[in-house]
C-alpha cells in the first residue's frame, strides 16, 4: 500500500519543493444498491483499503501543474482555460472539481500537484471518485476553504455530472469523503442520511476482477437515467404524488406496467426491487444473517442481469462459478456494470480456495486471468 511519506518524496523529486500537503481518499466497493442512487434510493458501500494520495502545494499565477504518476504524464492549464482534455483524461476530474469550485464562487490561484494511486481503475471501485475528493481535500486544505466532507462529497459529484457527463448519483462520493475503513455505510440518497454498519463476523468480501476494464460510457450510463425518469414521466400522467422511483411498491409499479414500454418498466423493476434488497440487506447484516445477505446480492445480480441489462458475459461467469461452490454466500457485480468486477461473500477461511477455483475455472471459460482484492476480511 501507498504511503504519505513515498508520496511527499515523489512530489519533492518532480518539483524540487519540500512545503507541500497530502491527502487521500479510498477507493469503494458496492456491497448491494446499484443505480439506485441517482433515484433517491438506498445504498450500502463501503470504503477500501486501496486509496488515490495527491502530494500539492499552492501557486499565485493561476497556473495548475498536474502530474499522474501511474500514466507518467504531465498537464498544465490556466484557471479561465478549462476544457475537456480528450488526450488526458484523468485530468478531467482535477478540472471538473476547480471548475465546480468556481461555480460556487470560490477563488482558487493555481497549484503544482502529484498523483498516484493504488484504486484498480477499470474496476467498478470507484477511482475516480476517490480521485475527485481527494483532490477536493487538497483545494479545502491550501485554500482554507472549510468544506465539511458533505460539501466534498457534492463537488465530486458536481464534476462528475457537470464536467464529465455522467449523470451519477452521490454513492460514489459519499463513500470516499465520509465512509469507515471496515463497515458498510448505509446511505438515503434521498435526505443524505448515512449511517455505519459493522459487518458479520467470520466473513470476507473480495472483489473478482473480469480482467475487462471497464470505461464508463456516458451515453450508456445516461440512457438508464433517462429511462428511470421515462418511467417516472409516465407515473405522474396520471399520478403526481410519486416524485421518484423511491416512492414505489413492485405491487404498485406494476399497476402501470401496461402504460409503459416493457424496457421501462424492466429499468423501474430493478431500481424498485433493489431498494428493498438494500434494506433487507441491512437487516441481515444486523441479525450477522450471512445466508440472506449472500441470497439478496445473487437477486441483486439477477435482476442488474435480467432488467437492468448492465452485466456482461464475464461478470455472469464469475457469478456462476460463485454459485457453484458450496461456501460462497453471495455474488454480483458491483458499481455500475458493463465489466469491472465481482464482489462474493464467503467465510475467511474459504478465501484461499475460492481463489484456485475461480482461476482454474474462469481461464477455462474465458481465456482470461481474474483478479482479486479482498476487499474486508473481519478480525
Amino acid at each position: 500500500m501507498l504511503n504519505a511519506k513515498e508520496i511527499s518524496d515523489l512530489f519533492i523529486a518532480n518539483y524540487g519543493q519540500k512545503n507541500c500537503i497530502i491527502t487521500s481518499a479510498p477507493g469503494r466497493v458496492n456491497i448491494i444498491g446499484e443505480h439506485t442512487d441517482y433515484n433517491s434510493g438506498f445504498v450500502l458501500p463501503m470504503p477500501i483499503e486501496n486509496r488515490v494520495w495527491i502530494a500539492a502545494s499552492a501557486r499565485k499565477d493561476g497556473i495548475f501543474r498536474i502530474k499522474s504518476v501511474d500514466y507518467n504524464e504531465d498537464c498544465s492549464f490556466s484557471v479561465t482555460d478549462l476544457k475537456f482534455n480528450k488526450k488526458h483524461r484523468w485530468v478531467n476530474y482535477v478540472m471538473g472539481i476547480i471548475s465546480a469550485l468556481k461555480a460556487k464562487g470560490y477563488i482558487i490561484n493555481g497549484v503544482d500537484m502529484l498523483i498516484r494511486g493504488d484504486v484498480p481503475q477499470g474496476a467498478g471501485l470507484s477511482s475516480s471518485a476517490a480521485l475527485e475528493v481527494a483532490v477536493a481535500k487538497v483545494f479545502n486544505s491550501i485554500y482554507d476553504l472549510r468544506l465539511s466532507p458533505f460539501d466534498i462529497a457534492y463537488l465530486g459529484k458536481m464534476a462528475e455530472n457537470n464536467f464529465i457527463g455522467v449523470k451519477s448519483g452521490i454513492m460514489d462520493q459519499f463513500s470516499a469523503s465520509i465512509g469507515e475503513l471496515g463497515k458498510a455505510l448505509l446511505i438515503d440518497c434521498r435526505n443524505n442520511e448515512s449511517r455505519s454498519l459493522d459487518l458479520p463476523p467470520g466473513s470476507a468480501f473480495v472483489a473478482v476482477h473480469t480482467g475487462i476494464y471497464r470505461k464508463l460510457d456516458s451515453s450508456i450510463y445516461n440512457e438508464r437515467v433517462n429511462q428511470c425518469k421515462k418511467g417516472i414521466d409516465i407515473i405522474n400522467q396520471t399520478n403526481t404524488a410519486i416524485t421518484s422511483l423511491r416512492d414505489l411498491t413492485p405491487r404498485l409499479l406494476k399497476q402501470y406496467r401496461g402504460k409503459m414500454p416493457d424496457i421501462i418498466f424492466r429499468r423501474c423493476q430493478h431500481v424498485v426491487t433493489e431498494n428493498i434488497r438494500v434494506l433487507e440487506a441491512v437487516e441481515a447484516i444486523k441479525s450477522c444473517d450471512i445466508k440472506l445477505l449472500g441470497k439478496l446480492m445473487y437477486d441483486s445480480h439477477r435482476s442488474l442481469r435480467d432488467d437492468y441489462n448492465v452485466s456482461c458475459e464475464e461478470l455472469d461467469i464469475l457469478v456462476e462459478i460463485s454459485r457453484k461452490t458450496s461456501y460462497v454466500f453471495g455474488a454480483r457485480l458491483t458499481g455500475a456494470g458493463f465489466g469491472g468486477c465481482t464482489i462474493n461473500l464467503l467465510p475467511i477461511d474459504r478465501t484461499n480456495s475460492f481463489k484456485e477455483i475461480v482461476m482454474t475455472e474462469y481461464k477455462k471459460e474465458t481465456s482470461l486471468d481474474a483478479q482479486f482484492y479482498p476487499v474486508y476480511v473481519s478480525r
